[in-house]
């Protein structure tokens, strides 16, 4: 009889089971990369809606030296109601404040939207509300972009765009941690979903890339190339999702070692465990939604500032600070990833958080002044803040909440953990 392949030894090695949740880890994974790939642009686009102008003639950038602003020369109106200083309206004197609002109108929707959005996901099939919430999603992003086309020049229709797409994003995040957590059960929860959580650097490192490939000559398509992705996304979604393992007849939880149980100490460390989740379990919401409220507040800042702050101070296009900005994600990943070993290890997940939002805190204090020191400064901080504030961003959207929707006050409601998910999430947007 013949030896079978390699490549076939190496599938049958695997069981049924384990090919359906390498499955269901990969198209989670990708679906939600796929929403942050599509907030992403804002944040690049920013430089271009928005360019730097002689004092006399123009606004000034926040970020620069005063000095640095006759290095340009006089506004010249152009066609269209574009002038060098950007496209109206945002190439106004208070364009700080009509960018701002932009990312004010989706965050705004987008922590109002997820409170209820986790509602309304305990009550109906996952795999059709985020198919919407994807589809509808993809539109709505192409529309900012239809505005380049279209020479649509009024802040409203950006705005109630904004407001509409944060909504309908709201449907994600509930979705994807449930389903995956209704796939993989507590066992080194913090490693796996460290691991996947990586798909928010992933998502803004792509929608960088592709947004500013286009920023510089036709800024429309940076919208509506991650909008398109976003809805074929929505497509894949509701052709292959599998909302929980019972559905195909898969096991509900990973396979569990016995022998781990029989020793002492990891019994006695377990019991402990329990004891504390049992009685803290309930305020264990409402710590983490604080904690991530003020941990967000920086990501966040980060996602739709840096390339503009990096445009300003290190003098690049718009092209060259998205693809540069991308180095704070590259380090959101191996934080998160760090963030779920440690915390699987020594069972403290809040003291994980706790200790490297502590250690985030002077490093971003040191970013602003050491990232003017020249390029290679700016790389090294920017994977290091990115590290330190995105591990526990991580942790806390992720490992953490999936503990607390899975709490056993909640009798075995694993809809529930939609809910636990959707607080926490919507009070950091806040």
């Amino acid at each position: 009889m013949a030896l079978l392949p390699v490549g076939i030894r190496f599938i049958i090695s695997f069981s049924r089971d384990q090919w359906y949740r390498a499955f269901i880890f990969m198209l989670t994974f990708l679906l939600y990369a796929s929403f942050h790939l599509s907030r992403k642009p804002i944040s690049i686009v920013k430089g271009e809606l928005h360019k730097q102008c002689t004092a006399g003639d123009g606004p000034e950038s926040p970020f620069s030296d005063p000095s640095s602003s006759t290095r340009h020369g006089p506004t010249h109106w152009l066609l269209n109601n574009e002038t060098d200083c950007g496209w109206a309206p945002f190439d106004k004197n208070n364009y700080q404040q009509l960018l701002g609002a932009l990312d004010y109108a989706f965050l705004c929707a987008y922590a109002i939207g997820m409170y209820l959005s986790g509602i309304i996901g305990e009550r109906l099939p996952i795999r059709y509300y985020l198919t919407f919430g994807m589809l509808a999603s993809g539109a709505f992003t192409a529309l900012f972009g239809l505005g380049y086309f279209y020479n649509i020049h009024s802040l409203g229709f950006y705005v109630v765009t904004q407001i509409i797409n944060g909504l309908v994003q709201t449907t994600g995040w509930p979705s994807v941690v449930t389903c995956l957590s209704n796939w993989f059960g507590k066992g080194r929860r913090g490693l796996i979903m460290g691991i996947w959580n990586s798909h928010t650097s992933v998502g803004n490192i792509l929608g960088s890339l592709i947004a500013g490939y286009w920023v510089s000559t036709c800024w429309g398509l940076s919208f509506i190339v991650p909008g398109a992705i976003v809805a074929a996304m929505g497509i894949v979604c509701f052709l292959f999702l599998i909302e929980h393992p019972k559905d195909v007849k898969c096991s509900s939880t990973l396979p569990t070692h016995p022998r781990a149980s029989e020793n002492g100490i990891n019994r006695f460390r377990l019991q402990k465990q329990t004891t504390y989740s049992e009685k803290n379990g309930p305020l264990g919401v409402i710590e983490f939604s604080l904690c991530l409220l003020f941990a967000k507040l920086v990501s966040y800042t980060f996602l739709f500032w840096l390339p503009l702050y990096i445009t300003s101070v290190d003098h690049l296009d718009a092209k060259k600070a998205g693809e540069l900005s991308t180095l704070f994600d590259v380090g959101g990943i191996f934080g998160g990833i760090l963030a779920g070993v440690i915390s699987d290890r020594l069972e403290k997940r809040a003291s994980t958080c706790g200790l490297m939002l502590l250690l985030a805190a002077p490093t971003l204090y040191v970013f602003s002044s050491v990232s003017r020191m020249g390029l290679e400064a700016t790389i090294a901080m920017l994977l290091l803040s990115g590290a330190l504030v995105s591990g526990p961003y991580a942790l806390i959207t992720t490992a953490v909440s999936a503990d607390l929707g899975t709490h056993k006050s909640l009798k075995g409601n694993s809809h529930a953990l939609s809910t636990v998910t959707a607080i926490i999430d919507g009070t950091g947007s806040v």
